[in-house]
């Protein structure tokens, strides 16, 4: 292996791993030094779930009835816990718990694709035309509020944020997938290297050793890249496959498999989320929260409903969404989560107010419905307005851009303070929620 580069050789390899077990003691000294000196955000233990609605959801028979219009489908409207704020009657839990939530009802998000729909709202952007490897919302929230301590920031249940992963924040940052909640990942466990203390030793031993081979590897190919931050961007092969293992390393060492677990004392819990896959991903969810993780996306498809949408929303709607979203806000605010915990409700896009001849609805991406609430989002309230029929934003316009930052300044992250901004993978400032003005919160969505 070394052969392929005339400037690596046995002698200069070993030269190097001295030098790097002479600096192990005041290197990792000065890594501490860097963390206590990190922005004080990273201490303040916030969240984020959110709950991905695949296939692009119908606001209309979920959140925004227009009753006595034409438009109108199957459901009727239904009162809330929020004085004045109606939803559907196909989700009476979560309308139990709407004192907690906000619906914005006038999102214009652009997109009526589902691809590029998934992207834009997964990332707060379209697709970039320029090679710009756009990261996760849940791996941007992990990297300003996630504890640099813990071995799991980001989860994702079901592999939407997975397909779209950390972009040019790298490995460390990705999401870890978990496919079916309640169970214990395959292969997470370090193999036993005697007893549980044991093996955790020698497992930190043998990832200590492997870090400075690979770095002392990356160095070697890069001589000429010093600071940290330029090698960040050089972001090579060797850079990407040692931030993949370090991240495997550390969940197996950790994190262990215990948060991943349902004991018996969750039994209960499963009844009211409901025993499906994405009840078991919310219950999941709540039970990562609590254990430090920064983000997790649970995914719930089903919703490109063309056809047939009045069995598709008591299906998916009524049987699956509402007792485990509902379960969720009412779990977090009883244990003293939500005010942390940021959660929200979307989708690639939402569906057209009118119903097609097939009595389903088609894509449609501007002026529909998307739910916030927790941080310190001001729950129990909507807004924006579209019009009777729900053809057209009437009141307040809210771009994917203002949407972020809502969602951003929720978590307690400054976007105006620019020694917080990123670079992304070409070398330029990359403001997460956009640089225009219509990246600004929603002033009246935040306490």
């Amino acid at each position: 292996m070394l052969s392929n580069f005339p400037h690596l050789n046995r002698r200069h390899f070993l030269k190097h791993m001295a030098g790097a077990a002479a600096m192990t003691l005041p290197g990792a000294q000065f890594v501490q030094n860097l963390t206590a000196a990190a922005p004080s955000l990273k201490k303040q233990n916030k969240h984020i779930i959110i709950l991905w609605m695949g296939g692009g959801p119908t606001h209309m028979d979920t959140w925004t009835i227009k009753t006595g219009s034409a438009n109108q489908g199957s459901f009727e409207a239904l009162k809330t816990s929020a004085e004045g704020v109606e939803i559907s009657e196909a989700m009476p839990k979560v309308a139990e718990q709407f004192k907690h939530l906000v619906k914005i009802e006038s999102l214009n998000s652009q997109e009526g694709d589902h691809n590029r729909g998934t992207i834009r709202m997964n990332t707060g952007f379209p697709p970039s035309t320029l090679g710009v490897n756009i990261p996760h919302l849940g791996s941007i929230v992990s990297h300003y509020v996630g504890d640099k301590d813990s071995a799991l920031q980001f989860v994702s249940v079901g592999g939407t944020a997975t397909r779209i992963g950390a972009g040019f924040l790298g490995n460390a940052l990705a999401p870890f997938t978990v496919q079916n909640p309640g169970q214990v990942p395959e292969n997470i466990k370090m193999p036993q290297m005697g007893d549980d203390k044991l093996t955790a030793a020698r497992g930190m031993r043998r990832k200590d050793i492997l870090t400075t081979l690979e770095n002392n590897f990356k160095f070697g190919l890069t001589p000429h890249i010093t600071k940290e931050a330029d090698r960040k961007a050089f972001a090579d092969s060797a850079q990407a496959h040692s931030e993949l293992v370090n991240k495997a390393l550390d969940v197996s060492l950790r994190a262990g498999s215990k948060m991943f677990e349902f004991g018996t004392e969750d039994n209960k819990s499963l009844a009211e989320y409901g025993n499906n896959g994405f009840g078991r991903g919310l219950l999941l969810a709540r039970k990562l929260v609590e254990s430090g993780v920064s983000a997790v996306e649970v995914d719930l498809g089903g919703w490109d409903m063309h056809g047939n949408i009045a069995d598709g929303v008591r299906r998916t709607a009524s049987g699956v969404l509402d007792p485990a979203m509902g379960t969720l806000v009412k779990d977090l605010s009883q244990r003293g989560l939500l005010k942390d915990t940021v959660v929200v409700w979307m989708g690639d896009f939402g569906r057209t107010p009118r119903i097609n001849q097939g009595a389903g609805r088609d894509h449609w991406g501007n002026g529909w419905t998307v739910v916030l609430g927790g941080g310190s989002i001001k729950g129990g309230q909507s807004y924006g307005e579209t019009d009777k029929d729900g053809m057209s934003i009437k009141d307040k316009p809210v771009s994917v851009n203002q949407l972020y930052a809502t969602m951003y300044t929720a978590l307690g992250i400054d976007l105006g303070n620019r020694d917080l901004d990123l670079h992304d993978n070409l070398g330029r400032r990359y403001y997460i929620a956009g640089e225009k003005e219509n990246a600004k919160p929603i002033a009246e969505l935040l306490s």
